[in-house]
């Protein structure tokens, strides 16, 4: 019999996701504006190094999980990298939004270092997280709980930084420089380079937080059924390398993470080049960008929420399923979309609602891999699974992040001229307009068939549990 978690460890657990999601939204939404406005390299250069520094990164991913599927402490195996990297993680993320007075070349390289090193310990702290979920308890309903508290709580997360970090860095930027502060406030987000590293790094002290509440309130309960003495490496990655079920997994969520990739990177340049609003709501200081994301992100948390009870009925698979082939269709249809606020922002409503069942239903599906896995192998490897998820993210992510920056600047994207106030070209909005809505909906239909060969139905998660406790019974 399974123990039954309460409602305060779930919680706790969801704090993790909640600060990893405060700084990976930062990175996903904020970074490439930040590289080409404010930092001062071109798009071209910051696509590539979104690429180089998240594909090797990613691999890194994997490297950490074998380390945490190793590591021995009185506070288990994962749950200590959120106590030994939370103020690191902080620290990164401050330090990689700061722009400093080098020449051009001497910027390109502090930008590939601070940012590769900022990757690898979101992958240090955020892969034992990951990992966490199958350690706490062994049964599905459980783990689903815990899947939708972890994403209901990233969402909630993203949200608060859309809410603090614009007006952050619009209060910072009129401390350090109020002329330009006042030139860019009612355009868009500020571009005052010293602001950028002050608001990050208050959203930093946030996730310090966040993740330390994460390492007290939760507890690993699910251990190995074998003794592991002895079991090599290069055992754990051929078995998981064998496992047809991990590679449509990581294809999938691939495909879903490159399609919210995608869509986020280009949203400031979209609102700024062609909507063109001119607009910030009073008392808060929230340009139409940032009500764009918050309302995106609001609309994925009412998907969340409703994963757990949709997937009960229907089943994981076809839950997924649905919902990226329905995210797809409006993703088409939001190109033709008159350039309304209230259509713009209602057809992102309904988009993220259904992008919003996706990620819970992701993590609850690598746990039960791990489950499988282990029947299979007699191998409980939950960090070297967890972190193939990662890895999948991270290069979703680059992918997505990097395709942005070269489709711009393939329509014609120009930095300097935008800093000089001229008119942007008609191709670059052209492109802009396909990155958000018709380019996302093919990666839809990637994620729809690769789940169709997804073989672990409900009823096979079920046995494997079933199976799963009858051994450690027996052992």
């Amino acid at each position: 019999m399974t123990e039954k978690i309460k409602l305060r460890e779930k919680i706790a657990y969801g704090f993790g996701d909640a600060a990893s999601s405060m700084c990976w939204k930062i990175f996903g939404m904020y970074a490439l504006f930040f590289y080409t406005d404010v930092f001062g390299i071109t798009a071209k250069a910051a696509a590539l190094m979104f690429l180089i520094a998240r594909l090797w990164d990613s691999f890194f991913d994997v490297i950490v999980g074998v380390l945490a599927d190793r590591t021995r402490s009185r506070f288990g195996k994962y749950r200590p990298y959120l106590l030994w990297f939370a103020v690191p993680f902080a620290a990164m993320g401050a330090i990689t939004f700061f722009t400093p007075d080098f020449a051009d070349s001497g910027k390109l390289v502090y930008a590939y270092v601070t940012y590769s090193l900022m990757m690898l310990v979101y992958s240090a702290i955020n892969v034992p997280y990951a990992s966490l979920l199958g350690a706490i308890s062994s049964d599905p309903a459980e783990r689903n709980s815990l899947s939708s508290f972890r994403m209901s709580f990233a969402f909630i997360g993203s949200f608060v930084t859309f809410m603090l970090l614009q007006p952050l860095i619009d209060f910072f930027a009129g401390t350090f420089d109020p002329a330009g502060f006042a030139a860019k406030a009612e355009n868009s987000v500020s571009t005052v380079p010293a602001a950028w590293a002050m608001g990050v790094g208050v959203i930093g002290i946030i996730c310090i937080v966040l993740f330390l509440l994460c390492f007290a309130g939760t507890k690993e309960r699910v251990q190995q059924i074998e003794k592991e003495e002895n079991v090599s490496l290069k055992t754990d990655l051929k078995n998981l390398f064998r496992n047809t079920t991990w590679w449509i997994l990581v294809g999938t969520g691939l495909a879903a993470l490159f399609f919210n990739a995608l869509r986020d990177s280009v949203a400031i340049y979209y609102f700024r080049d062609y909507v063109s609003a001119s607009y910030k709501m009073t008392g808060t200081g929230w340009d139409m960008t940032t009500i764009y994301f918050l309302v995106g992100q609001a609309a994925n948390l009412l998907g969340v929420m409703a994963a757990p009870v949709l997937s009960a009925r229907f089943g994981k698979k076809r839950t997924y399923m649905i919902a990226m082939l329905t995210a797809g269709v409006l993703s088409v249809l939001f190109y033709f979309v008159p350039k309304e606020i209230a259509c713009i922002l209602g057809m992102q409503f309904l988009i993220s609602v259904f992008a919003g069942y996706i990620l819970p239903l992701l993590w609850s599906m690598f746990a039960d891999i791990v489950d499988d896995q282990e029947l299979k192998t007699g191998r409980r490897t939950s960090g070297l699974i967890f972190s193939s998820s990662s890895m999948s993210q991270k290069l979703g992510w680059a992918l997505g992040a990097s395709l942005g920056g070269w489709i711009l600047a393939g329509f014609g994207y120009n930095e300097e001229a935008v800093k000089q106030g001229l008119e942007v070209a008609q191709s670059v909005i052209t492109g802009e307009r396909l990155m958000l809505t018709v380019f996302p909906a093919i990666c839809c239909a990637l994620a729809f068939i690769g789940m169709m060969f997804y073989p672990l139905s409900d009823k096979k998660v079920k046995e494997n549990t079933v199976e799963l406790e009858r051994r450690r019974k027996q052992s």
